[in-house]
């Protein structure tokens, strides 16, 4: 395949470069950093963009046969108000400038990231793909970002739209955050730890996509979260117990909307997520549970 990547440089993108490199695809792979680290590798093109606006890069698009789409700024800052604009435009605005360099006609299959932050702070209730958005602001991202995305299905592609949970990797995203508390002996739970916390292992990130881009007949919404969503504290539990840590401290919930703001919210939130869609395509998770999950991710 030769396939087209904005936001490669990112967490998930420089690893799903990796995985489709190391599979013969051809990789053009677009972000803002100075360099990328596989820069000079055969089959591998580095374009460095702001995507959020049109440019020389857009070119590139043609000629691909799957795009897949991961630009967006880490949602993990303190929110001011131009740091929501900056989530905003890095989403909705790429997709508009993607969608815009794909060929009219063509046969290209668009993957689009969005993530379960669509469906808000939902308590118990189980979401598939077809539970309703929320209203909060990263809802209201997402419902924008997924909007975008479907133009493309006016130009001819098929487009796979993937709501991702908290991806799990090693040197990154929410684990590296969570790791120094608990190596500091006060791990434990956010707020009471009875948020559901819907998430999904890297390597069953680049599966899935992987897998999707081999069976093209399958589009639509796709949650990509592992099977067995966890409560929080139990989560906690898991992480501390592999790295031999207590993991009873937990932050107050207060603290966490003290501290991170509008951001705490989220984090508190609660997100009972299922890849039904991807079970039933056939994809079968390497990586269901939490505990192979992390003890793969800690032991590498």
């Amino acid at each position: 395949m030769k396939l087209f990547i904005t936001g490669g440089t990112g967490f998930v993108g420089t690893h799903l470069c990796r995985y489709l490199l190391d599979r013969d695809n051809t990789v053009i792979a677009t972000g803002m950093s100075q360099h990328h680290p596989f820069e000079g590798e055969n089959g591998f093109t580095y374009l460095r963009a702001d995507t959020t606006l049109s440019g020389p890069w857009m070119a590139a698009v043609s000629g691909v046969d799957t795009a897949i789409n991961l630009a967006g700024r880490n949602i993990f800052k303190r929110w001011t108000r131009k740091y929501k604009d900056s989530i905003f435009d890095s989403r909705v605005k790429t997709t508009r400038n993607l969608v815009a360099a794909l060929p009219e006609g063509g046969d290209v299959f668009l993957l689009s990231t969005s993530a379960v932050g669509y469906y808000g702070n939902r308590s118990d209730e189980i979401l598939d793909e077809g539970t309703p958005a929320g209203d909060d602001f990263l809802a209201k991202v997402s419902i924008d970002w997924e909007r975008e995305a479907r133009e493309a299905e006016k130009k001819g592609a098929r487009v796979a739209i993937m709501r991702f949970g908290i991806v799990l990797g090693k040197n990154g995203g929410a684990l590296a955050k969570m790791l120094p508390a608990f190596k500091s002996f006060v791990g434990g739970p956010l707020g009471d730890g009875r948020q559901w916390f819907p998430w999904i292992h890297m390597e069953d990130v680049a599966r899935g996509v992987d897998f999707l881009c081999r069976n093209r007949e399958h589009h639509g919404i796709f949650n990509f979260c592992a099977p067995e969503p966890m409560r929080q504290r139990d989560f906690a539990g898991t992480l501390g117990r592999i790295l031999n840590r207590p993991s009873f401290f937990p932050t107050p919930g207060f603290l966490i909307r003290l501290g991170a703001g509008e951001l705490g919210s989220v984090l508190l939130g609660s997100q009972r997520a299922l890849p039904q869609k991807l079970l039933e395509a056939g994809f079968e998770f390497k990586y269901p549970d939490t505990s192979g999950a992390l003890r793969q991710i800690l032991n590498q």
